[in-house]
């Protein structure tokens, strides 16, 4: 393994430092809590949006902080759920008059801490409200949930969300608008390797140089099956049959388009998935109305991508369009 790594167990919050020296002047650190906090919040006239999981899966969610998406995030260690503690201790220092909202991508380990936190704090006289985000037509259940998991589609969610937030709507309409998102979003990824944890030092699991994972998770959980690779275009089809028909996603819809890249893929094989399965939409009857390529929602170092596919209306195309600010990108 070759990393830039100096001890593995301060990977995180050497990650989280770097973070805020190269944004001084709208992120702050919070080092107790691996906490990541827009420096203007909280701010009373706006509802405060946090959310966490594990680290690994950058730029979900510390490098999503920022005007018009997270006022802060509060990561565990690489693919573990924050302490429950750093939620509370997160959401009372992130209180607005307008409430805390939390965004969850459903993994078991996520929800049993922001469950937790959230009561914690609600009992201390903060208002809070979930969001979960379930976009991964994968599995119905995998190694680390209860239903499907929340994987690169929350970044529509944050987006929208995010942008709501900065026009000053109440908790309840981003309750609504966030379950919305959820909704019309479906997505599937799959592996061309594994990922390897700087604690671990070692690959996650064993994928021969021939085969592939179809359906892999973010931590690098089963799929729905493993085989011999195929072509590129052939990928794509794939993934395309498991999500368009899980909408179902149909002839005349406006959608978005992405393809997310788990960490190890370059950029110019992800636009090359991006224009076959850009073609083969249209030739579905569909209008790719926005489109995404790059990282949204890493695996540390995996190879793979993921395709995801958001139903857009007014609304929606309305927040994906609000200008945002954070670490890893300015729209």
């Amino acid at each position: 393994m070759k990393k830039f790594v100096n001890d593995p167990n301060q990977y995180v919050a050497e990650m989280l430092t770097g973070i805020a020296l190269a944004n001084p002047d709208t992120l702050r650190y919070v080092p107790d809590y691996n906490l990541i906090m827009r420096t203007d919040a909280p701010n009373d006239n706006k509802v405060s949006i946090i959310q966490g999981s594990g680290s690994g899966h950058e730029p979900a969610h510390v490098m999503s902080v920022g005007k018009g998406m997270l006022d802060a995030a509060c990561p565990g260690d690489v693919f573990s759920a924050p302490p429950m503690d750093y939620v509370l201790e997160s959401s009372k220092m992130l209180a607005s008059p307008k409430g805390v909202l939390h965004l969850i991508n459903n993994y078991t380990g996520d929800r049993m801490a922001f469950d937790m936190g959230k009561e914690m704090a609600e009992a201390e006289g903060v208002r809070i409200e979930t969001v979960l985000v379930d976009d991964d037509v994968a599995v119905s259940d995998s190694t680390y949930t209860v239903g499907r998991r929340g994987v690169a589609g929350n970044f529509f969610v944050m987006k929208v969300v995010g942008a709501a937030a900065e026009q000053g709507a109440d908790i309840d309409e981003l309750v609504r608008l966030g379950n919305k998102v959820n909704s019309v979003t479906r997505t599937m990824g799959m592996a061309l390797t594994s990922c390897t944890p700087p604690a671990k030092g070692s690959p996650l699991f064993d994928l021969g140089d021939d085969e592939m994972e179809m359906g892999v998770g973010i931590h690098g959980e089963p799929g729905r099956r493993r085989e011999k690779l195929h072509n590129a275009n052939e990928i794509v089809d794939e993934l395309l049959d498991a999500v368009v028909p899980d909408l179902p996603y149909e002839k005349g819809d406006n959608v978005a388009l992405m393809i997310n890249g788990l960490g190890g893929t370059p950029i110019s094989e992800l636009y090359l998935l991006y224009g076959h399965a850009h073609e083969q939409l249209e030739a579905r009857g569909m209008h790719v109305q926005r489109n995404y390529v790059g990282e949204y929602c890493t695996s540390l170092d995996m190879a793979g991508a993921s395709l995801t596919l958001v139903k857009l209306d007014d609304e929606i195309v309305k927040g994906l369009a609000a200008p945002a600010e954070t670490a890893i990108r300015t729209f």
